[in-house]
């Protein structure tokens, strides 16, 4: 009876966020399609082209970028094909598209989050913007050295293509807010399997070495393991409550809540952008190192920095934190 309370919960659970992630997305696809047809998307892509350029992406792609960035990954998600159609994009391409996305999405929720933890929200979200678009640009330039990638790609998750009739645009919708839905139900459950047989747990404790290694101390390391998991919504959470108490010193804080930004929901995010056809090695293990070495860049830095700066531009100070470096 235990397992089938469980089992009951986690899909009212999944059911529930599904129906918000909905609620968002029809609206965004329907909208995205309309501007579309109407030639509006043609006319503001040049705006975005700066950006998209650098990456070696088409500048339409930037307003599928920026919906990420506002609403999260699943606002973004149906723009992709709708904005450029999948027999013109390579894997390379959408897995530096997924990189920009990773890095960068749902930044008015996660962000106020990491700011009541501490940290000032313009400098990391600055820090999440930068990161993304420098990474991206990394791949662009291998891929585009090497030719790696170069195949077309074939996404799991159903694409929204243009269509020549709104009938064969609704229909596409259905499809892919089924597959959707079969996609967040697969991963609510894998994700409390591996929290139940206790594998989610050795995974965090074999995380600790790799989070040393981007200077992050054992105090601030069990959040940050928590958010590179689950989620800046989990691991965040947690540090805030950390941070308020005192127990975790405010460099770490920061440190703990940039390296969240860079890499955080490594299952749930790398396996929904794989679903669109991303490279898992660029978008996991890539982006995974990318965040220690950035993150351990900015450690260094943080100790060439007084207290002063530090609380002027990185962090909001409080009497109940106390400094340490």
């Amino acid at each position: 009876m235990p397992v089938l309370t469980t089992a009951l919960r986690k899909t009212r659970e999944t059911l529930e966020i599904y129906w918000v992630l909905a609620r968002i997305m029809v609206p965004i696809t329907i909208a995205a399609e309309v501007l579309s047809r109407m030639g509006v998307v043609e006319a503001v892509a040049p705006a975005f082209a700066p950006v998209m350029a650098i990456v070696g992406m088409p500048p339409e792609l930037g307003l599928a970028w920026l919906s990420g960035m506002l609403v999260g990954i699943w606002g973004a998600i149906p723009l992709v094909f709708t904005l450029v159609p999948v027999s013109s994009l390579s894997v390379a391409d959408v897995t530096i598209f997924s990189a920009l996305l990773l890095f960068a999405h749902g930044l008015p929720i996660e962000q106020k989050i990491i700011q009541k933890a501490g940290p000032g929200m313009i400098a990391t979200t600055l820090l999440r913007i930068a990161g993304g678009v420098l990474y991206a640009f990394i791949l662009h330039r291998l891929f585009a050295a090497t030719g790696w990638l170069s195949a077309p790609v074939n996404p799991a998750l159903i694409p929204m293509s243009a269509t020549q009739d709104w009938p064969g645009f609704f229909v596409g919708l259905l499809e892919m807010m089924i597959t959707m839905l079969v996609i967040l139900l697969v991963l609510s459950w894998g994700l409390e399997i591996l929290r139940v047989t206790g594998i989610l747990k050795l995974m965090m404790k074999g995380l600790a070495p790799l989070l040393r290694l981007a200077g992050i101390r054992e105090e601030a390391g069990h959040f940050t393991a928590v958010g590179l998991f689950l989620g800046i919504s989990y691991g965040g959470g947690l540090l805030i409550r950390e941070a308020r108490s005192g127990a975790v010193p405010p460099r770490q804080v920061f440190l703990s809540c940039v390296f969240m930004g860079f890499a955080h929901s490594i299952i749930e995010d790398t396996l929904v952008v794989m679903a669109l056809g991303a490279d898992m090695s660029s978008v996991l293990f890539g982006r995974l190192a990318f965040a220690v070495a950035a993150t351990a860049l900015i450690a260094a830095l943080l100790r060439s920095l007084s207290d002063e700066t530090f609380f002027t531009w990185a962090f909001r100070a409080t009497k109940t934190i106390p400094e340490g470096r």
